[in-house]
């Protein structure tokens, strides 16, 4: 089986995933996210662009969205050109539109 995103013949490279969130996430929990990108957007909703290596990643991912109660409103694979995502380091998390 083939991914259109991630072809068999090209395995080592991550996919990337926009998550939509209802409510904005507070940035005390970026770190417990794994650094993520986590933006607040102004009609209210919250999203998180993560590389994930692979699907198990990915519902671990959406297991912490679970645990916290969050409604999830969407999920997009995202193509590599589509956006430039740096690799985690959960030391240097941060979370952009927290500005007041």
């Amino acid at each position: 089986m083939t991914n259109e995103l991630n072809p068999a013949t090209d395995r080592a490279e991550p996919l990337a995933y926009e998550i939509r969130l209802k409510g904005h996430l507070d940035h005390d929990w970026a770190a417990w996210f794994g650094g993520l990108d986590i933006t607040l957007e102004p009609d209210g909703t919250t999203q998180l662009i993560s590389p994930v290596i692979d699907q198990a990643a990915l519902h671990g991912l959406l297991k912490k969205v679970r645990d916290l109660g969050l409604t999830l409103i969407s999920i997009n694979p995202l193509k590599p050109d589509q956006i430039a995502v740096a690799p985690i380091d959960p030391r240097q998390s941060t979370v952009k539109g927290t500005e007041e």
